[in-house]
């Protein structure tokens, strides 16, 4: 199938330099607005929303183990917070307004404090009002570090989004749209790569490290150009690395990626009728030195497995959206027929139980429902463990079961990554003591 090469609608435009430096001492991580060249040089710039003056915010990388201590200015107009997206973390530094800590209001500040436990590719985001802001730029990478990273060339991270944007560069507005938010979210008309680094030589050996950064839009990915293994999902090593094939990458999902460089590195965007270059990493001179080592298994996490009788059965059914049947929920989605957060938690649970979820979706659209502070395995039909995740795309009219080990005591979110949806009614929490 041919590659079609538009200027907008999924256009690829130029790669949009993605910041890799650490954080000034003290360590600051400053929201503000921003001027972004989305479109292509030539073309408009855009108003955005950033940190440290650029969308996406700086690179974070920090050592597996290794705390990170970063103070949260927020310098809009609007309150926010901080989400560490995929970390293990403390509950009170989760970064969820009500839930975890008090909203950051314009002018004000707050203290992040962490360990990393985990080797992996994670990010960071706002977490209020998060269909907007995060749509208007308010994210970026964290990357946690293994203390014996495998041998590589380069370490390249490559964030996707969309935007939906005019010709002129200007975002177009309606952010809250309800019909929008009752049908598959923000769908932008211009997406594209936004590599930490644009050129690689061939025969590099490279780790790319996928992050899907849209507020809605689940990406169908293919990459020429590399012959390679898929080596972590979510920031967890599978136990055995996979070829690469084509793959999904719903929002907030990652994918680590080793391979070897055997052309142009082309990220398309895979359609049934057609395939769209989201960016690529051009080719710049041969590797006469290539690294050869096989591809292997990465440091297994610390992670607990579920006991094979689980402690808890628990259902997440989600209801509603436009074509969506009555529910008992006061807004456009619901859980179990309760929209948002509420008294109504899905469960309490004792630290240390094992659960398992169905996740039923009883609605039109597809869904990425998140964990926060945990990460969970995706069973098959026979109850056989499968990938280790903290989001998982459940399509419509699908049931997926997972097991979590509740190992992290708090008050956890659990919700649609479709930030929309989650902004109408598909979030709630449970209470681990």
């Amino acid at each position: 199938m041919t590659v079609k090469r538009r200027t907008f609608l999924m256009g690829a435009g130029a790669a949009l330099a993605l910041p890799r430096t650490t954080l000034a001492s003290p360590n600051v991580l400053r929201a503000e607005p921003v001027s972004a060249q989305i479109l292509p040089e030539g073309d408009g710039a855009t108003a955005m929303l950033g940190f440290n003056g650029s969308t996406p915010g700086p690179e974070l990388r920090v050592r597996q183990g290794e705390t990170l201590a970063v103070r949260f200015d927020n310098q809009t107009d609007e309150g926010s917070s901080v989400h560490w997206h995929g970390i293990r973390l403390q509950n009170a530094m989760d970064g969820v307004p009500g839930l975890t800590q008090p909203l950051v209001q314009p002018g004000d500040s707050f203290d992040y404090r962490f360990q990393a436990p985990d080797a992996g590719t994670f990010w960071y985001h706002s977490h209020n009002r998060s269909w907007e802001q995060v749509a208007k730029g308010l994210y970026g990478p964290l990357i946690v570090e293994e203390v014996n990273p495998p041998q590589v060339d380069h370490d390249i991270t490559v964030m996707l989004d969309d935007w939906r944007i005019e010709e002129t560069g200007t975002l177009v507005g309606g952010f809250g749209n309800q019909h929008d938010f009752a049908h598959a979210g923000r769908l932008g008309n211009y997406a594209k790569i936004l590599p930490s680094r644009s050129t690689v030589a061939l025969g590099d050996r490279i780790r790319l490290r996928l992050i899907n950064t849209a507020t809605a839009r689940v990406f169908p990915i293919r990459i020429d150009g590399l012959a390679a293994k898929v080596v972590a999902l979510d920031g967890m090593p599978l136990a055995t690395p996979r070829a690469l094939e084509d793959f999904q990458l719903a929002p907030a999902q990652r994918v680590d990626i080793i391979g070897r460089v055997t052309g142009q590195v082309d990220f398309l965007f895979v359609l049934r009728d057609d395939i769209y270059e989201m960016g690529h990493l051009a080719i710049v001179g041969e590797n006469t030195t290539p690294l050869s080592a096989s591809v292997d298994a990465l440091m297994q996490p610390d992670v607990k497995r579920p006991k094979e009788i689980p402690d808890r059965s628990l259902t997440l059914k989600m209801e509603g959206g436009a074509m969506g049947g009555r529910h008992a929920g006061g807004d456009i989605w619901s859980f179990n027929g309760v929209s948002g957060l509420s008294d109504a938690l899905l469960a309490s649970i004792t630290r240390g139980e094992t659960a398992v979820i169905d996740l039923i979706n009883d609605t039109r659209f597809a869904h990425g429902i998140h964990l926060h502070g945990h990460h969970f395995y995706e069973l098959a039909d026979d109850g056989t463990q499968g990938d280790l995740r903290d989001t998982t795309l459940v399509d419509r009219g699908e049931v997926r079961k997972i097991a979590v080990v509740f190992d992290n005591p708090g008050k956890w979110l659990l919700h649609c990554h479709m930030l929309g949806h989650q902004a109408s009614g598909m979030k709630t929490w449970i209470d681990v003591s």
